[in-house]
């Protein structure tokens, strides 16, 4: 899917002098294939809490970055990862305490069967590492290597990830061992949704499994991100595990966007009442850090270990754990998932009344603050409305709060601010939206 708020060189007249000479030093020194947001980017130089600062000092409410997760230059993180620095940063064949005591922590906060007595952790450096190591296990476990993603998936820029993530775009073909559904959306399919979702999946195995493609996992971002953000209703992914398991595919939470706390419980699969083969994790973990790693059933990982071996450089070197043991204490001492529960609610109701207003908005979901604003031309054959969503994108950013959107017809607007997002924060998140929206209604 293409970035429909990305930056266009042939605006570039837009931009000061010192930007344009920017962009260009960017295009010739990092080359083509990166990518900027909006269409007048944005000069980034510091962040505290849920704002963001440029080079001329002007603030911005940043509503779109689930990294800092806790909020930006976090001092507990900070300090945490600049103490063990002056200490040590080595590898996980020595043996520390740190990493130890890390995954001792993380394992506590899992339910029973991924819990300190039945699950184990391995660590890497980044969310796509972390699902290119699971899908190594689950092929080791399972003796299969076919795949079931969403349509609209993200889960990384490996190779083998690469293959997995349709939203990278058509120039990324995915591999033939790599079946695609529909993603669960309630808005568009309707309440028999969470049926003919594990009825899609059961018939993608069964496909991949008449093509001599024995059955690995189904590998799901537990809130549908890319595909549009798709929450509810809480408990449908059981039935879509349920179904990849008679299969005989794993079931992989990629709690990657969703984990630590963001939908107002600690992991997005908590709200299924489903207990994954593996779950994997990324951004968030660290706080910005990179640090990411997994979580797997005991049993998942023997096959994997008696006929491999695992290391890796950096993936659970001190300062890493250092930075996920600050951010487990920071979540826990600060009640951020409690915050993003209580703010996310307020959100969404105030998402929900500017729809009464709004004949742009067609629909608005989400749990805690991971929410979906859907934009459609007509709410009866509910047309995406792409291009009223760059404009209202680009628009935000002007008045310098930032977002961005997803899903397949580019129209849903991605809102997953830092979990210390505030009441007031999110008020004048509300007001810009409003204001935008009315100017877009105006132009209309």
């Amino acid at each position: 899917m293409a970035m429909i708020n990305a930056f266009d060189p042939a605006r570039a007249t837009a931009l000061t002098p010192h930007e344009q000479t920017m962009v260009a030093r960017r295009r010739r020194l990092l080359g083509p294939a990166y990518r900027l947001f909006y269409e007048h980017p944005v000069h980034l130089v510091r962040g505290e809490g849920a704002w963001l600062f440029d080079a001329a000092g002007e603030r911005y409410l940043d509503c779109y970055n689930n990294v800092a997760s806790l909020g930006h230059a976090h001092p507990s993180v900070v300090e945490a990862i600049a103490t063990q620095a002056r200490q040590l940063n080595t590898h996980t064949r020595y043996l520390h305490d740190t990493v130890l005591d890390y995954a001792e922590a993380l394992l506590a906060s899992f339910p029973a069967a991924l819990g300190p007595d039945a699950g184990q952790v391995m660590f890497t450096c980044t969310g796509s590492e972390a699902n290119d190591l699971a899908l190594r296990i689950a092929r080791a476990h399972t003796g299969g290597e076919g795949v079931v993603i969403t349509s609209l998936a993200y889960h990384g820029v490996t190779s083998a990830l690469a293959e997995l993530s349709p939203s990278l775009g058509e120039g990324v073909p995915l591999g033939r061992h790599v079946a695609t559904v529909a993603p669960p959306d309630l808005y568009r399919r309707g309440p028999d949704m969470p049926a003919r979702f594990a009825a899609d999946i059961a018939a993608a195995f069964a496909g991949l499994a008449r093509h001599g493609i024995r059955p690995c996992a189904l590998l799901v971002d537990t809130m549908f991100t890319s595909d549009g953000v798709f929450p509810d209703p809480a408990g449908f992914l059981r039935e879509a595990a349920a179904a990849a398991r008679a299969a005989g595919a794993l079931f992989i939470a990629d709690e990657v966007q969703p984990g630590f706390g963001r939908t107002g419980t600690m992991w997005g699969f908590a709200r299924h009442g489903v207990e994954p083969d593996i779950v994997t994790m990324g951004k968030p973990m660290g706080n910005g850090h990179p640090v990411a790693g997994l979580v797997a059933q005991a049993a998942v990982l023997e096959r994997f270990a008696a006929t491999a071996r695992y290391f890796n450089t950096f993936g659970g070197n001190p300062v890493s754990a250092a930075a996920g043991l600050a951010v487990l204490r920071v979540l826990a001492e600060e009640a951020l998932p409690d915050n993003a529960a209580a703010v996310g609610t307020f959100l969404a109701e105030g998402l929900r009344d500017l729809a009464g207003r709004h004949a742009l908005i067609g629909d608005v979901r989400g749990a805690g603050l991971s929410i979906g604003v859907e934009l459609v031309r007509d709410r009866a054959t509910r047309d995406p409305a792409t291009a009223a969503t760059t404009r209202i994108v680009n628009a935000l950013r002007q008045r310098r709060v930032l977002i961005s959107a997803s899903g397949p017809g580019a129209n849903i607007l991605k809102i997953r601010p830092p979990l210390c997002l505030s009441r007031a924060q999110a008020e004048m998140f509300l007001d810009a939206l409003d204001a935008v929206l009315r100017e877009a209604s105006a132009a209309d």
